[in-house]
């Protein structure tokens, strides 16, 4: 048969639930409730209070000892649905989530309405609506053992008997498939009404609950239904599949309680999957504003722990060392610092009451902030609702501006300020909302105009079928919504171009899923506005962005697609289609929402005219005397006439068999409540599990036993987190196949690199602030850290030598090893944790355990740190509880185990980001063995440059040839100048090599010379530039694990000759040059094809090792003639003989032509300023400035064109030398022309004195 109709199939409730006190079991404690109010009250004595003295229009809110009684589920109709199993623990934990509360006479006892939501194992929700009131407690039993009760625990303010009536909380309840939350509030209170009011109902309740569970359907797609109550007609209406997806709750509400800024960062929080929890006094505020802040994130799905009410008994949960989106009720007397929460360090926590947000440290900015917030606001400010929020707005109060003084303050702290206009001079003092008023200025909206346009529509003279107050919510919702959806479809208008398609099949791609990349990142964030950055490169690591792109991937065609993509996918076609402009060309251009008007329309359209129209409720066949009841009490129902519904009904399909039906209403989900159909339900669930262990406790009562099982499933999920992102750190750092060939080159940005590491922070913070004793601080790992510096500390009194290492026991060692170099750093986690405490720069205690990692990183000691903290069992047993991850004593060790993996690759996370602290470096100077500096008198010097700085001019000891100096950050060191003054007797110096090491990373750099420096020897140098490379540490470290090679070595390089003097060089054949010259361009162009941030040191590649100068060396020393035994003659002289005839011959006027002349002119100009430069620089220097020059200025493949036939050439090169050979120097030339598309630019170091 066909399942066509699907949305038919579906009932609108599957349940009406009774939960309360049952008197026949009587009062039973409610333990783990009980326990969690007993620890609170233990903490602040002053915790409990009188009966009488509750807060007035507080929800079931009293002293500790009154709510603590267990509620039972005392009935539910039906008994059950296949399709839809009752599940009775979470009903009656989530109906009543702090048990039963009683009440006196004296108190208030208005009916409180809340949504809740179940997730089942399988991820699907389905929605609860209850409606909690009083009721006169009528057995004597019950009076008389609270009587007790207060007169055991409390001296004063007791109940008594005589005097006082008791009330309990009863609730009554509706579980639907879905939210709807506006027509289940009126059903409800309906049916309260008929219960507390003077008359009788038309008909007797039965016949109305009933009706709401069989004869009231869904309504269908794109349709809307009206419906009756008890006393008054319900309208209830569901968007098309082509709509953004089913959404009730009001969002104005939770803009009036936050405001606007701080519900962007709320939800910049949630998409970057940070642990958000959400605090206040009334479920429904924890509901509304949980489902809002999910629903605006469409079409992204919140992939991990969501609990928007966590009954007091589940409180455990918020130990949870994973991403969650959880919501606490306050017990509206605590205050916010009594509130102990396990981790701080990322955490998003929202008072809601109190307009008031605490974020985590480092949040980027959401893209295009301030013009999205305007859009915003504009959207609020037509409906009457103020951007800036106005809490009391939403306790339904009167409306007018409030305005406290206690109030300014929490705000003015929190970068909102409650909107008193007499106060609007304060405005100015808060930056996002002073550059908004102006905003708004400029686009000249003003409330005056906007009102007046909220009248004209309303005005159309439409027959609107709902309330004027839900419609104006349904119309506001649509559009804020619309505002948010379009903010993504602009941002990923061309994400499907970044798609990378599996080419194995289904299954093979499953088994791998951890291991794939399924969206390339880099080329995606390289096309992004730089201040796009920060977020998104965060936002691509989400698991809520790895499902979106997983479900790309298995959908092929739009049959398959899930509603939410199916609706995102045409949306971007649309914008596709509007951009003329080349898709994949991103501007920041900030572009507004352009389709809320007929998104709009579509919802005016269903309340006007009304689809459906559902059975009236009618009398059921029922005994005489039944259904009476008591008035003021809600009674038991006849489960005899519930607990089946109607056998001929034309739109329930009886006969479908349960399976039928099970995926008519999968279907139904898949459109809005985001389900799968059957074939990919398997794969999703399992992208979906991939990064969650849990995606919500289960709600049971819950044994000691469950909790360890909930924790151990905790505890695996850190330890499957932590191999996954170590292994993605690894593969960003050296790429895919490197890593499986066990080396690799380094390939990733700066903000990626940052974001990574920042998410290993934050994973390191979880697992150190898993089932901590006490906490202290908000960071768990430095408090951690501390504890352990102040017990070595102890023991150690006086650790000896902290300073950098001396000069004077140096020279001792240079005697017996000069190779020995630097003596290496002492491994001391103290010592490194000193330096972060020196930084003035940073202020908390999350930045410093960040920067911490950052340098253990670095230094790779990550791992055999973390060893060594945890090698302090003692410490450890202080301060964690047995579950805790750092107690489970195998995945502690494999943990480290991971971790180690990172000294597999050169990190500079620290360096890198710390650009403005002071950093000790310590420079050696190591002379030739085989001629000892001994005799040396003339006084050294020596520039160190960094990719950040350079340091000016050091003078060097020249006993000792070594010194210890401190400067701010270098960044990456680059390049050393070192010279002489020339000055005594002997004033020649052979350098062998040159390390310069910094003293907080423990980075070293050798700086190879292996020339001498002075007159009247080798080129006669007083000064040469010596460019770099990282050194790696020696592998007697049993800690270190294989290590990338240095950072531009490709691989058919040839052998380094370290060279004495010059003659010396072996002689290569011209295959060798010609591939010498090919690798050195080659390392060029792969430099500047890399994004900006990845690309390393270009001097290395000009200057360096088998750079682009060496590669010209060879070519020039090829063939080249040398006359006599005793005399070197350089190249450097064969350039200043050519260029003696050039200017000879352009006086004479042989000009071939004018082409000729300017490439003689330029030859000539740049020769001479190098010749007048006062450095002192040899001819070899002087060669490498030429061929700097000239790379800088795309002259160098003209220059060997005038060379080639300057007659010197002849005199000064044998016949079979390089140069002579016509094909070879045209391919020499044609190589060389590759360097003009780039814009080289050098050091300042080489090109120090000239001019041009």
């Amino acid at each position: 048969m066909t399942t066509g109709f699907s949305s038919n199939s579906c009932r609108f409730a599957d349940y009406f639930v009774i939960c309360g006190l049952d008197t026949e079991s009587g009062l039973e404690p409610d333990e783990l409730s009980a326990l969690c109010q007993y620890i609170e009250a233990t903490k602040f004595r002053d915790g409990a209070r009188g009966l009488a003295s509750a807060d007035e229009g507080e929800n079931f809110e009293q002293s500790p000892l009154r709510r603590t009684f267990k509620s039972k589920v005392l009935a539910h109709y039906p008994e059950n649905v296949e399709w839809s199993p009752f599940d009775q623990d979470a009903v009656g934990m989530l109906c009543m989530p702090k048990g039963l509360a009683f009440r006196t006479q004296a108190d208030t006892r208005e009916p409180q309405f809340h949504s809740f939501i179940i997730t089942r194992e399988d991820g699907s929700r389905t929605y609860g609506f209850a409606l909690t009131f009083y009721e006169e407690v009528t057995s004597k039993q019950i009076c008389s053992a609270m009587q007790t009760l207060y007169h055991m625990h409390n001296r004063f303010n007791s109940y008594d008997i005589s005097r006082d009536t008791l009330y309990v909380s009863k609730c009554i309840c509706l579980i639907a498939p879905m939210a709807f939350p506006q027509a289940c509030r009126k059903v409800l209170q309906q049916l309260h009404q008929a219960v507390s009011s003077p008359q009788p109902p038309p008909l007797p309740l039965e016949s109305y609950v009933y009706n709401i569970l069989y004869e009231v359907p869904l309504p269908p797609a794109g349709r809307s239904l009206k419906f009756s109550g008890v006393y008054g007609p319900v309208v209830c209406q569901r968007p098309s599949t082509a709509e953004l997806p089913l959404f009730d709750f009001p969002i104005s509400q939770v803009f009036e309680l936050l405001g606007v800024e701080n519900i962007l960062q709320l939800f910049t929080c949630a998409l970057l999957e940070i642990q958000i929890l959400l605090y206040s006094q009334h479920y429904q505020r924890l509901m509304t504003v949980a489902e809002s802040i999910t629903a605006l994130m469409f079409p992204f799905q919140w992939q991990h722990v969501y609990v928007p009410i966590l009954p007091a008994s589940l409180l455990h949960f918020l130990d949870a060392p994973v991403p969650y989106l959880m919501g606490l009720h306050s017990n509206g007397e605590g205050d916010r610092t009594k509130l102990e929460l396990p981790q701080e360090a990322n955490l998003c926590f929202v008072d809601i009451d109190n307009h008031f947000i605490e974020l985590p440290e480092d949040l980027p900015l959401f893209p295009n902030k301030l013009e999205f917030i305007q859009e915003i606001s504009e959207v609020l400010l037509a409906f009457g609702v103020s951007p800036e929020g106005n809490p009391l707005h939403s306790q339904g109060q009167a409306k007018h501006w409030g305005f406290r003084s206690t109030d300014l303050v929490t705000d003015r702290r929190n970068g909102n300020l409650a909107s008193s206009p007499l106060n609007s001079y304060l405005l100015r003092e808060n930056e996002t909302i002073a550059r908004l008023q102006a905003l708004v200025k400029r686009t000249g909206v003003s409330l005056e105009k906007l009102d007046v346009r909220k009248d004209a529509s309303s005005n159309k003279d439409l027959k609107v079928q709902c309330d004027e107050e839900e419609l104006k919510m349904h119309q506001l919702n649509i559009q804020v919504r619309e505002v948010f959806a379009n903010r993504f479809t602009q941002m990923f208008a061309d994400y499907e171009v970044f798609v990378i398609q599996p080419n194995q099949d289904k299954e093979s791609w499953f088994s791998n899923r951890d291991q794939m990349q399924n969206f390339d990142k880099a080329s995606f964030l390289s096309d992004q506005p730089e201040p796009y950055l920060p977020f998104l490169s965060r936002f691509l690591e989400t698991q809520m962005f790895a499902s979106f792109i997983d479900s790309k991937i298995l959908c092929h065609d739009d049959e398959d697609k899930e509603h939410t993509l199916r609706v995102f996918d045409s949306r971007v076609d649309k914008i596709r289609m509007l951009n003329v402009r080349t898709p994949t060309l991103r501007t920041s251009m900030y572009q507004t929402c352009t389709n809320i008007d007929e998104a709009e329309k579509a919802i005016e359209m269903r309340v006007v005219k009304i689809d459906h129209t559902a059975l009236h409720p009618h009398l059921l066949d029922m005994k005489i005397g039944q259904g009476r009841y008591e008035h003021g009490f809600f009674p038991r129902l006849q489960s005899d006439v519930l607990s089946t519904g109607p056998v001929s009904n034309k739109w329930a399909k009886r006969s479908a068999p349960a399976q039928w039906r099970r995926k008519d209403r999968q279907k139904q989900h898949a459109e809005h409540l985001y389900l799968d159909n059957d074939q990919r339900e398997k794969y999703i669930q399992e992208a979906r599990n991939l990064g969650t262990t849990i995606r919500q406790p289960k709600l049971s009562n819950l044994s000691p036993s469950v909790i360890a099982q909930t924790n151990w499933k905790f505890v695996e999920g850190l330890l499957k987190e932590c191999r996954n992102k170590t292994k993605r750190m690894l593969v960003e750092k050296m790429g895919r196949e490197a890593v499986e060939l066990g080396h690799g080159e380094v390939s990733i940005t700066g903000v990626e690199e940052n974001t990574l590491i920042a998410s290993l922070c934050d994973l390191l913070e979880r697992i150190w602030s898993h089932g901590l004793q006490v906490k202290q601080g908000k960071s768990a790992l430095w408090s951690h850290l501390l504890h352990y510096q102040e017990s070595k500390e102890k023991t150690d009194a006086a650790p000896a030598g902290l300073g950098p290492p001396g000069l004077i026991h140096n020279t001792e060692r240079r005697k017996s090893d000069a190779g020995a170099a630097l003596p290496p750093l002492k491994v001391s986690l103290i010592r490194d944790m000193r330096h972060i405490q020196n930084i003035g720069e940073i202020k908390t205690d999350v930045g410093k355990a960040r920067a911490w990692v950052r340098l253990s990183m670095e230094k790779k000691l990550l791992s055999r740190h973390l060893k060594k903290l945890l090698s302090d069992h003692e410490l450890t047993k202080k301060l964690y509880k047995r579950y805790a991850f750092l107690r489970c004593d195998d995945e502690k060790e494999q943990f480290l185990y991971h971790l180690l993996s990172f000294n597999a690759v050169d990190y500079f996370c620290f360096t890198n980001v710390f650009t403005t602290i002071m950093i000790p470096y310590h420079v050696l100077v190591i002379p030739s063995k085989k001629l000892g500096g001994s005799m040396f008198t003339a006084n050294p010097w020596v520039c160190v440059s960094g990719e950040l700085a350079e340091t000016g001019v050091l003078q060097i000891p020249k006993h000792t040839q070594e010194i210890t100096f401190e400067c701010q950050n270098l960044g990456k060191l680059t390049t050393v100048q070192m010279g002489h003054d020339n000055s005594g007797l002997y004033a020649k110096w052979l350098v062998e090599y040159v390390m310069v090491r910094n003293e907080i990373t423990g980075h070293a750099y050798k700086f190879p010379c292996g020339r001498w420096l002075g007159k009247g020897v080798d080129d006669g140098s007083l000064e040469r530039v010596l460019v770099g490379e990282l050194v790696t540490p020696n592998s007697e470290n049993e800690d270190r694990m294989c290590r990338t090679p240095p950072m531009q070595q490709s691989p058919g390089m040839m052998r380094r000759f370290v060279t004495i003097s010059p003659n010396s060089k072996p002689k290569l054949n011209t295959g060798q040059i010609q591939e010498g010259v090919g690798e050195a361009i080659n390392g060029i162009v792969k430099h500047f094809h890399k994004p900006e941030k990845e690309r390393g040191s270009l001097t290395l590649l000009l200057c360096g090792e088998y750079g682009l100068v060496w590669a010209l060396e060879q070519v020039f020393q090829h063939g080249f003639k040398s006359p006599r035994l005793f005399k070197n003659v350089f190249i450097w002289d064969f350039l200043e003989k050519s260029q003696v005839y050039f200017e000879s011959a352009e006086q004479r006027e042989v000009t071939p032509d004018e082409n000729w002349q300017t490439r003689v002119r330029h030859f000539c100009q740049f020769m001479r300023a190098i010749n007048s430069t006062s450095r002192n620089i040899g001819k070899d220097g002087k060669f490498q400035m030429l061929v700097c020059l000239g790379a800088r200025d795309h002259l160098l493949h003209h220059w060997i064109a005038l060379l080639v036939d300057c007659p010197i050439t002849v005199q000064m090169y044998e016949d079979t030398a390089l140069i002579k050979d016509r094909s070879l120097v045209n391919s020499l030339i044609r190589v060389l022309q590759t360097l003009q598309e780039f814009n080289i630019t050098l050091e300042a170091s080489l090109v120090k004195g000239i001019g041009i």
